[in-house]
């Protein structure tokens, strides 16, 4: 694999401080919150070791509980199937154990600042991940309507790609005021940001993606939609996002969210599990060497069953084994519609409001398809055209994005034969591993005729249809025009003093609660803002110096939009 860079030198921006995903909707400064030597908060001492159920042991969940570890409460995690949710990496039957596929998350952007500090904290390494086009990515090859072209760098490829990226950078400076709300965001402008985006969103909830490519004359030529679709920026093609809110999009454009992906040497599930042993040393009330993993004894709870509120203000957890146990705190960070289907739950837990919120939650489809091969021989050389024998591949073919993952000749090596979402990853779903393998094959050989795929594979292959996942039905939210106002519902909940008592308590989590679902930053992002609510909700305080998510919330929330 290629050696680890150290990521700090990723985190610096020549221009002075970092893009970070901290915005637009909610300009808090989640990194410096982190890194203050104040820490997070203080609670009274009469609240030390009370314990608070964490449901769901995904990144969010995990980071959740290791901060009211740290504050000297007692978390209780709950987690049906194995820690770190979709940071799922698998390794292959039979293969080197360092031989990994990343099911879930598997690239993240430096602007992942908050992440990153957990990272760092956690002591892995980050290696570039091979995007398309991208300076660490050999080659690249774009297949559409049977056609193939074979590039180093974007100048590579004919001109009417640069046509399209030219009218991507028009659309967004003309209508969405790219320059500036980077700008501000670069430079922490509140301010700025607030009042750049409060503008946006009453005129862009109701528009598509599509819709707004449409409206703007740099895209007139449907042609030139059509290739931005397929191929896209950053990661690919975005056309199975042309059906969603284009507020999504600026989100993720605006804080470099689709830019300089990392990949997490080893595995990303070897975040969580890292945190769950680790043993910080600014700890409140627990001894020495205590962590997670100490407190529980090894391992989680098991899931979670039945969620009610019982007398006086208390959450009742029924596990999957039917044991109860009842807390005076609890923070839900799975998907969002496990409270519809996989847990009995009381209508009590939340109002109607944030019922009908979790209930219009939409989430994408998405596959992916890995084989494990004897060595990166994408990298041999054809000698009769200099080019590399297979590139990283985007396609209007079936698999739509193929990633070679593996540059040690002498070692063995990973393809992503597919990673789809949406309607694309629905057409895999009927057909078990081996039959979307043979059709996978079948597009590479068109697209490389001269390549035998096969021959190198030495281990059998690995999939997943997140959508087909009975614990997660899909693989991240992603808002359709006119949700804003549910997304708001769901980010603001951690802060409920103005929420009748009978509905406190309980805070939601997870990058689905976030306004950057699919991202990890999202994750970690709700789970400090639950941790703030926790230990608001307990009497605590944060240090002046270091004032918390919830603490200058009148500036920072997010706009009202009227009924």
């Amino acid at each position: 694999m290629t050696s680890a860079v150290p990521t700090a030198i990723h985190h610096d921006d020549p221009a002075g401080r970092p893009i970070t995903m901290f915005g637009p909707d909610f300009p808090f400064a989640y990194d410096d919150y982190l890194a203050h030597p104040a820490g997070l908060g203080t609670l009274p001492a009469e609240r030390h070791g009370t314990e608070v159920a964490v449901i769901g042991g995904g990144l969010s969940g995990i980071v959740t509980a290791y901060e009211l570890m740290k504050l000297g409460l007692r978390p209780v995690v709950y987690e049906i199937a194995e820690i770190g949710g979709r940071l799922r990496t698998v390794r292959f039957p039979g293969c080197p154990d360092d031989l990994v596929a990343e099911m879930g998350a598997m690239r993240f952007p430096p602007a992942s600042t908050a992440l990153f500090h957990y990272i760092d904290k956690a002591g892995l390494e980050t290696t570039p991940f091979p995007n398309p086009l991208a300076p660490g990515t050999p080659s690249t090859v774009v297949d559409l309507k049977g056609q193939s072209h074979y590039a180093r760098t974007p100048e590579d490829l004919p001109a009417v790609f640069r046509e399209v990226a030219a009218a991507w950078d028009r659309t967004l400076a003309e209508h969405a005021s790219f320059a500036e709300m980077q700008t501000a965001i670069r430079d922490r402008d509140a301010k700025t940001i607030k009042r750049l985006w409060n503008d946006l969103v009453p005129k862009l909830d109701n528009q598509t993606f599509y819709g707004f490519l449409c409206d703007s004359p740099a895209f007139a030529s449907f042609r030139h939609r059509e290739i931005f679709g397929q191929v896209g920026f950053g990661t690919g093609g975005w056309d199975t996002d042309f059906p969603n809110s284009i507020l999504e999009i600026l989100r993720v454009v605006y804080t470099g969210a689709d830019d300089e992906h990392r990949s997490i040497a080893g595995g990303s599930r070897q975040l969580p599990l890292r945190l769950w042993e680790h043993a910080p040393e600014d700890i409140a009330f627990w001894p020495a060497g205590t962590s997670l993993s100490t407190l529980h004894g090894g391992r989680p709870q098991p899931g979670v069953a039945r969620l009610h509120r019982t007398a006086p203000g208390n959450i009742t957890v029924t596990d999957t084994e039917g044991h109860i146990r009842t807390y005076p705190a609890a923070v839900f960070t799975a998907q969002s519609w496990m409270l519809l289907s996989n847990i009995e739950c009381d209508e009590a837990l939340f109002p109607i409001d944030h019922w009908t919120a979790i209930e219009r939650t939409h989430y994408m489809a998405s596959s992916k398809v890995f084989v494990p091969v004897d060595r990166p021989f994408w990298l041999d050389r054809d000698p009769e055209t200099g080019r590399d024998a297979m590139s990283m591949t985007l396609t209007d073919r079936m698999p739509r994005g193929t990633y070679l993952l593996g540059d040690d000749p002498a070692a063995p090596a990973v393809i992503c034969l597919s990673y789809t979402w949406a309607d694309d990853s629905l057409k895999w779903l009927p057909l078990p591993v081996g039959e979307r393998v043979e059709v996978m094959l079948q597009s590479l050989r068109e697209i490389y005729p001269g390549v035998d795929v096969r021959r190198h594979i030495i281990g059998d292959p690995v999939t997943v249809s997140w959508e087909a996942e009975p614990h997660f039905m899909g693989a991240f939210k992603a808002n359709l025009p006119g949700h804003y106002r549910y997304q708001q519902r769901l980010f603001t909940h951690f802060v409920q003093d103005e929420l009748p008592p009978r509905y406190r308590g309980l805070f939601l989590a997870g990058d689905d609660i976030s306004w950057t679902a699919g991202w990890a930053e999202g994750a970690v992002q709700t789970a400090l803002n639950a941790v703030w609510g926790v230990l608001h909700h307990f009497g605590g305080t944060t240090d002046p110096a270091n004032p918390g998510p919830g603490d200058g919330f009148a500036d920072l929330a997010p706009i009202t939009l009227p009924d």
